[in-house]
């Protein structure tokens, strides 16, 4: 008996407590979610303004027109907002109090790429997404042909230069051209070339030592491109169009074109002194029985010829 009391108790109380349950929520759910019931929070530690709180005021109203509580699809809402292509992540509830709260993480620019006319963002996952019309953020612009399986790397490449005040300050740019990355820079008109996006911190700090110990106390006019994409070296090309380069530049090409000359004399002189021994060849065949005089003193006296074309071949 006393078990069947217990039992009658348990299944009157579930009653009671899902009547209570249901009145409950058919008035919660009966409630208008007004303007002031909206909670719409953006959170991320870089202020980004892609998108803002009216517009997803916007898109809860669109999704909920009678704005009740209990028409409102919330996984539905949820997925909505996550399909913008600027939002990172969403979180939609309702409290108990009956208020609608949306916690939202926008989607934060590391570089800008520009190729063959495509213009886009790309966050630290290396998820592109598209610029907006309404707002532009300050970002490291890239340019060239960058494959979507390098774009956390360059991220990381991005991430370092705006930490690193020396690189801040150098390093304007990035483009790639064939399979190198260069590093565009806000002096002169010279890039820096880095070749792969391998030990990057190495040749930042390589560049960094070049510019400290030399190119201070250089015109930045002077070069046209310093690499630092070789290991434990620097190699730098100068710039054609700077005067003080013209001396430099004209000297080079001296040396290149006397190269050539002094080759060719000496292959003349080579040339030369093969008819003169074949004439003492001839010379010699004509005494047969004589063996004494077989001119062994004429082949010495070619051989004194052969040395004054040697001293022909010392042009510069």
């Amino acid at each position: 008996m006393k078990n069947k009391y217990r039992i009658l108790k348990i299944a009157i109380t579930v009653i009671i407590l899902g009547f209570l349950l249901s009145f409950s929520l058919k008035k919660f759910g009966g409630q208008k979610i007004t303007d002031n019931k909206i909670s719409v929070k953006l959170n991320e530690k870089t202020p980004v303004y892609f998108i803002d709180e009216k517009d997803i005021r916007e898109i809860v109203n669109k999704e909920n027109p009678s704005r009740k509580v209990g028409d409102l699809n919330i996984p539905e809402l949820e997925k909505k907002i996550n399909a913008l292509p600027a939002v990172d992540s969403a979180n939609v509830y309702i409290n108990l109090n009956g208020k609608l709260n949306l916690d939202i993480k926008q989607r934060v620019p590391v570089f800008r790429l520009n190729y063959n006319g495509k213009d886009f963002y790309v966050d630290e996952k290396g998820v592109e997404f598209p610029i907006s019309r309404t707002y532009s953020h300050p970002c490291m612009l890239v340019t060239g042909d960058v494959k979507k399986d390098e774009y956390e790397k360059l991220a990381e490449l991005v991430d370092k230069i705006d930490k690193d005040d020396f690189s801040k300050k150098y390093f304007i740019g990035i483009s790639k051209y064939k399979d190198s990355y260069n590093l565009l820079t806000s002096e002169g008109i010279y890039r820096v070339e880095i070749g792969d996006l391998d030990n990057i911190e190495l040749k930042v700090k390589g560049f960094k030592t070049f510019v400290e110990k030399y190119l201070v106390f250089q015109d930045p006019q002077k070069y046209k491109m310093i690499s630092v994409k070789y290991q434990n070296q620097i190699v730098t090309t100068l710039n054609p169009y700077f005067k003080e380069n013209d001396s430099i530049l004209k000297a080079s090409h001296k040396d290149l074109a006397k190269a050539p000359v002094a080759v060719s004399s000496v292959k003349k002189a080579e040339i030369n002194l093969k008819p003169t021994v074949k004439k003492a060849n001839s010379v010699s065949l004509k005494p047969k029985e004589n063996t004494k005089p077989k001119a062994v003193v004429k082949p010495k006296e070619k051989n004194k010829t052969t040395t004054k074309p040697k001293a022909k071949v010392k042009i510069e």
